[in-house]
C-alpha cells in the first residue's frame, strides 16, 4: 500500500503537510507552511513532497475534507497518495 499525504491546518491555524508512513517511527516527515493564508498551491505542495522525498502518484488528485469538531468552528485537510522518490542514477548507466 502507498503512503499518503495530508495536508491540514494545524493548531495554530497555519498549513501543514505530513505524509503517514507505516513504520516504527514516531514522527511522520512533515512540512510546515508558516502561514494562514494563502492555502499552499500545489506547486508548493510538490516541492514541500520532494523536499520529504516524496512525489504524488501519477494522476492522483487531492481529496478535500471538512469536519466540524463544534458547531463554530471547521477544520479543512486534503489527501493524497504518493510515492517514495527514486533517486537517479548517476551517469546514466551501470558499471
Amino acid at each position: 500500500m502507498l503512503p499518503q499525504a495530508r495536508m491540514a491546518t494545524g493548531v495554530y491555524g497555519t498549513w501543514e503537510l505530513y505524509v503517514l508512513i507505516d513504520a516504527p517511527s514516531l514522527e511522520w516527515p512533515e512540512h510546515e507552511f508558516g502561514r494562514v493564508a494563502p492555502m499552499p498551491t500545489p506547486e508548493e505542495r510538490a516541492e514541500a513532497l520532494a523536499a520529504l522525498g516524496y512525489a504524488v502518484v501519477d494522476g492522483a488528485e487531492w481529496e478535500w475534507r471538512e469536519t466540524r469538531p463544534t458547531p463554530t468552528a471547521s477544520h479543512l485537510f486534503a489527501s493524497i497518495p504518493v510515492r517514495p522518490n527514486t533517486p537517479a542514477v548517476a551517469g546514466g548507466g551501470t558499471a
